[in-house]
C-alpha cells in the first residue's frame, strides 16, 4: 500500500487548496499513477505561524509501478506545475505532496525520502485523513496502529477537521 499526503494553505492556477488537491490528483492519474482511495479534505492550522491561512489535507491510496526515487521525481514535478516554491521549511504553499509510507517499508536512502514519512506519526493532519483511506494502517517503523497515534497527537492538541 502507497499512502501519499496532499496539503495546501495557498490559492494555485488551480484555484483555492481543496481544488488544488483535486488538480494534483487528476495530474498524477494523468501520469500513470492509479488512485485507489481518496480521503475527505480536512483543514488543520497552519504551522508554525498559526495566523496564515490554514491547511486543507487529504490522502491518497495509490498503486504504481514506479521505484520510490521516480515517485518522489513525479510528486516534485506536480508540486512545481502547482506553483510550489521551496524557500523556507514549513513555509506556506501551494501544494505539499509527501510519501507517508510506501508498501511498509523502513528505510533511509541517500537519494530519496525517508521510508515512512519521519513526522507523519506526530501530525494529526496526516494521520486523519489517513485512516480514512487505510484504516487499519499500522506505523511499519513503531509498530503503533494509526488511531493509536492520532489519539495521542490529538491529546497532544494537534487538530485537523474534516470539511464535509
Amino acid at each position: 500500500m502507497i499512502l501519499i499526503a496532499l496539503g495546501s494553505n495557498r490559492p494555485s492556477a488551480a484555484g483555492p487548496p481543496a481544488a488544488t488537491l483535486r488538480a494534483a490528483l487528476t495530474a498524477l492519474a494523468e501520469a500513470g499513477v492509479t488512485i485507489l482511495a481518496v480521503s475527505r479534505f480536512f483543514a488543520s492550522p497552519a504551522w508554525p505561524d498559526p495566523s496564515e491561512p490554514p491547511y486543507v489535507n487529504a490522502v491518497a491510496r495509490i498503486e504504481t509501478s514506479m521505484t520510490q526515487r521516480q515517485l518522489i521525481d513525479l510528486l516534485h514535478a506536480v508540486e512545481l506545475r502547482f506553483g510550489r516554491e521551496r524557500r523556507a521549511r514549513n513555509a506556506p504553499r501551494t501544494l505539499d505532496l509527501d510519501i507517508v509510507d510506501m508498501d511498509g517499508r523502513v528505510e533511509s536512502p541517500p537519494d530519496g525520502p525517508i521510508l515512512p514519512h519521519p513526522r507523519a506519526h506526530e501530525r494529526a493532519f496526516v494521520l486523519a485523513p489517513l485512516l480514512d483511506v487505510a484504516p487499519d494502517w499500522v506505523h511499519p517503523a513503531l509498530g503503533i496502529p494509526g488511531r493509536g497515534l492520532l489519539e495521542a497527537v490529538r491529546a497532544g492538541g494537534g487538530a485537523a477537521e474534516p470539511l464535509d
